[in-house]
């Protein structure tokens, strides 16, 4: 098994806490309403949100992928971090075994964040992880949080 890392930064208008509170920890309820072209549903099918909990997101019909399941590794309130991994479904394929992720948002000092981005992933056998595919999972995620942040900015009164 291989391990290809990649990392990338990307910047928002948003302060920190609030970005945290909508995109990562109301994510599962805002992301189907703001981006229902990408995300039908998230379910939690075990756990109650914290480290160790099972999510099903659901893709609208259309997608590439029916759903990916993904796993809560760390919830970091105070330092504005949340690890997860993508253990089966969607775009882990033959080539996958998992996908670790870690975002942590930092504020900057205009008021806005940073959003610091670390993606492991684990490839079956001696399968090569092209960057193509790496940077097609990072614009997806990209686009999900442009439409959090699009919401934010029009409800000035949400997630504070």
């Amino acid at each position: 098994m291989g391990v290809f890392n990649y990392e990338s930064e990307t910047t928002s208008v948003i302060p920190a806490a609030r970005l945290f509170k909508a995109f990562i920890l109301e994510g599962d309820t805002l992301i189907p309403k703001v981006a229902p072209q990408a995300i039908s549903s998230v379910e939690n099918i075990e756990g109650n949100g914290g480290p160790g909990t099972i999510k099903k997101i659901t893709f609208p019909e259309g997608s590439p992928f029916k759903y990916v399941k993904e796993r809560v590794d760390e919830v970091d309130h105070a330092n504005f971090k949340y690890s997860y991994s993508m253990i089966e479904g969607g775009a882990l394929g033959d080539t996958l075994e998992k996908i670790c992720n870690e975002i942590k948002i930092v504020a900057t000092p205009d008021g806005g964040s940073i959003l610091k981005i670390s993606n492991k992933y684990h490839t079956k056998g001696d399968q090569e992880m092209k960057a193509e595919h790496m940077k097609a999972i990072k614009e997806k995620g990209e686009a999900l949080l442009r439409a959090v942040e699009s919401y934010l900015l029009a409800h000035s009164d949400a997630y504070n």
